[in-house]
């Protein structure tokens, strides 16, 4: 069905939906809408976005993966210039190893998905997409919203080993918002910003204050101590920062031309933090892709790439080894520009 059709017979949403701002805002919790129950809610994710990656870090780190089950995209093609028709699930005659067919519903593009709850939806198909199985219908997909419902919407049916792990406790919550709040705009943005920037102007506007962050991430590395970003604690800070910082070296110093420094040459804190994550710490490693976040990048942005070449390196993707006496090591910084 075409999405004329589409639109034709289905006219309105659902009066429950929680559509707003051109965006789904629903949670899961006790008493609401959207009850926690075992095998209800379905999660959509590209293994390629870093945003769909917090969605499911939290879903690994909370027990979850038995209780939300999951439907990955494959990282290319992308689309035309305003993304449709959008992200593609894999099939018997176009594979793509480590995609998953959409297990509800059997679609062939992920925008099925939300046509199915918005039939005149205009905006972007995007990852993560979090469905209601029970009432057939678009719960939330708005990535920071997923990762703090998920760290605490479900903890009425969890065993203490995942209830008691908090990723946004309360007396921290000061701290990780402001943090937060310009590593969002300045790194996990930043970015983006500096890589499709359209002229030479805007990119040398946008790529500085990427480094500016992480020059300031690295400070704050040192002074907490580590292994985390505040310190002994997990929180949703090393959730946020993890899917850019994993994917810095491989991509973005190449990619979107943020190459005033590497994470394993110019950051040595942020590269012992990452590798923590990525070896010792169970969820990491295994929700991380590298073959699908390199070719979703070099082969779906032919304005940046376009012969859609996928560089072989860096070798390894992330180095070995781990430091836990952070005062054995000096912090690193990137000269900025004046």
């Amino acid at each position: 069905m075409n999405r004329t059709s589409q639109i034709q017979n289905h006219l309105t949403m659902a009066p429950s939906s929680t559509f707003k701002d051109g965006a789904w805002h629903g949670q899961i919790e006790e008493g609401g809408q959207f009850p926690p129950e075992a095998g209800r809610y379905h999660l959509y994710i590209g293994l390629f976005c870093p945003f769909a990656h917090r969605a499911n870090l939290i879903r690994h780190l909370k027990g979850l993966t038995d209780i939300i089950s999951l439907s990955i995209v494959k990282p290319y093609p992308k689309g035309d210039d305003n993304g449709y028709p959008g992200w593609k699930f894999p099939t018997a005659d176009d594979p793509y190893e480590g995609s998953t067919p959409d297990h509800l519903f059997g679609s062939t593009y992920l925008h099925e998905i939300y046509f199915k709850e918005k039939p005149d939806y205009k905006g972007r198909y995007s990852v993560p997409v979090l469905w209601d199985k029970k009432t057939n219908q678009l719960v939330n997909n708005e990535s920071l919203e997923i990762l703090r419902n998920l760290n605490s919407g479900f903890n009425s049916m969890l065993p203490e080993k995942y209830r008691s792990v908090d990723l946004y406790p309360e007396r921290m919550r000061g701290e990780i918002d402001e943090i937060g709040a310009w590593m969002q705009a300045d790194l996990n943005l930043g970015v983006y910003k500096a890589g499709f920037a359209p002229d030479q102007e805007t990119y040398d506007k946008n790529v500085v204050p990427v480094f500016r962050a992480l020059n300031r991430m690295e400070q704050i590395l040192a002074k907490n101590g580590g292994p985390y970003v505040l310190g002994s604690d997990l929180t949703e800070l090393d959730l946020r920062l993890y899917p850019t910082i994993i994917r810095f070296d491989a991509v973005y110093v190449q990619h979107f031309k943020c190459n005033l420094g590497t994470i394993r040459h110019d950051y040595p804190l942020l590269n012992e933090w990452m590798k923590n994550l990525y070896w010792n710490i169970p969820g990491f490693k295994e929700t991380t892709d590298f073959r699908h976040i390199k070719e979703n990048y070099t082969k779906s942005h032919p304005g940046v790439n376009p012969k859609a070449i996928t560089p072989l390196g860096p070798i390894p993707h992330v180095e070995s080894g781990f430091e836990r006496d952070w005062s054995k090591i000096q912090p690193g910084k990137v000269e900025l520009p004046e």
